[in-house]
């Protein structure tokens, strides 16, 4: 379990990417979603102790991130958006290698990412050099390590960005084979809403919201999204498109007129928030 109570990061320039953040995780995946910006990867490096907070707590497992950092670094796997594995060894060498750097074996590291592997599907692309394979492939090779690493915890910092549909899906699929508690973060809300137990929106540095995708979608109870390039009424502007929230009764008034109707997902968290009508 993850629990952090005013958590706080301010960097040298005076930018405040962290604000008094508090919340604890309930699950086994829980997802911190937000834009670009919103302080995410900070959150993650500062949880896996790569970051100091300036100020506030936070502990995992009842381990003090700034005090306990040897046993946390010991029980967790943090895997970092700009991963990337290294193109001329093997799927199975760069998961060994991972494994023998947490204190296995050779024996041990071979055995264990070899089981990991082919746990993913990629027992028989196990011997390829990695820049043989699909980029869900190599994504799929960190997942391994999670996987074979068999650590309490495990951060995965927007794991399937700039990956294809078909690899996506190949890495969410990945990501349900770990049986440690996971914490991820995204921008795909498609990503969160499929695969968390719980979210947590965090905006501007600070958590606006959170629950399970039920509980963030009640507001929206009983609505679907209209979008249109023309303005309609009580609607949010974004950009050049103008987006309201009606009752399926109320479509009939939209069709026919270029509008497009869509049911509700995690996107109308962000767009129903904080967004201010251009005039």
């Amino acid at each position: 379990m993850i629990h952090c109570e005013n958590l706080t990061k301010k960097y040298s320039d005076g930018f405040t990417a962290l604000n008094s953040v508090s919340f604890e995780t309930t699950g086994r995946i829980n997802t911190l979603i937000g834009r670009n910006g919103a302080g995410k990867t900070t959150l993650t490096r500062i949880l896996s102790t790569q970051l100091m907070p300036t100020s506030g707590t936070a502990s995992i497992n009842g381990m003090d991130i700034t005090k306990d950092v040897d046993q946390i670094r010991r029980s967790i796997v943090s895997i970092p958006q700009e991963a990337s594995p290294l193109g001329i060894l093997t799927a199975q060498e760069q998961v060994g290698m991972f494994l023998i750097g947490r204190g296995h074996s050779f024996r041990s590291a071979k055995e264990e990412s070899r089981i990991a592997l082919e746990s993913l599907g990629l027992g028989d692309f196990r011997n390829l050099p990695a820049d043989k394979l699909s980029g869900g492939m190599k994504r799929k090779i960190f997942v391994a390590m999670a996987i074979a690493s068999r650590a309490e915890t495990v951060f995965l910092d927007e794991p399937t960005t700039g990956l294809d549909p078909i690899s996506r899906i190949e890495v969410w699929s990945a990501i349900r084979e770990i049986e440690s508690e996971i914490f991820l973060t995204t921008h795909y809300m498609e990503e969160a809403q499929d695969l968390s137990e719980h979210v947590f929106l965090l905006e501007h540095g600070n958590i606006a919201a959170s629950g399970t995708v039920k509980d963030l979608l009640k507001p929206f109870s009983g609505k679907v999204r209209v979008e249109s390039h023309t303005e309609i009424p009580d609607a949010i502007k974004i950009g050049a498109m103008w987006i309201s929230y009606v009752t399926a009764d109320e479509t009939s008034e939209y069709l026919g007129k270029g509008c497009t109707i869509k049911p509700i997902s995690l996107d109308d968290v962000f767009i129903s928030r904080g967004v201010e009508v251009e005039s």
